[in-house]
């Protein structure tokens, strides 16, 4: 993939790929995130760019995340495979996640930058952390590392 090619048009293409492939679930994963790319650019009046994609990947993942465990306290086995699946498909187009020991040395850099000084600044520390690394790492882990960083 070369520099010119974005997140959008891969996730086009693998589509393409996957129908000459006839795979048809990796094709029903790979449409239902094209559908929800459509939905938020027609109801922002907005072009995505690569980060608001990963976003939505973010947030594809975690509703499969939460159904797995549903389906999984359900007794429905088969269903929590076909989302874990769809979760498979979907991973590929996150990029690489940073560890618990970026995570929080970036947070602690944010932290300085902002002059944040406790627990009351969380919210701004947050916002700052969400533009900062949407799709590098995982919401809840940020969340935690400000917590910690915040607390002294």
């Amino acid at each position: 993939m070369d520099n010119t090619t974005t997140l959008k048009d891969r996730i086009t293409q693998d589509m393409k790929d996957a129908m000459r492939a006839k795979d048809a679930e990796r094709l029903a994963t790979i449409r239902l995130l094209l559908a929800a790319m459509k939905q938020k650019e027609v109801d922002e009046r907005v072009t995505l760019d690569d980060a608001a994609v990963v976003a939505i990947v973010d947030k594809l993942i975690k509703q499969r995340k939460d159904s797995i465990a549903a389906f999984q306290q359900a007794g429905r086995q088969d269903l929590a495979d076909k989302e874990a699946a769809e979760q498979r498909v979907l991973q590929a187009y996150l990029p690489e996640r940073m560890d618990a020991e970026a995570v929080l040395a970036a947070v602690r850099t944010l932290v300085a930058r902002l002059e944040a000084k406790g627990p009351g600044d969380m919210g701004r520390v947050m916002a700052a952390a969400k533009a900062e690394l949407a799709g590098k790492a995982e919401m809840a882990q940020v969340s935690a590392a400000v917590k910690q960083a915040l607390a002294g």
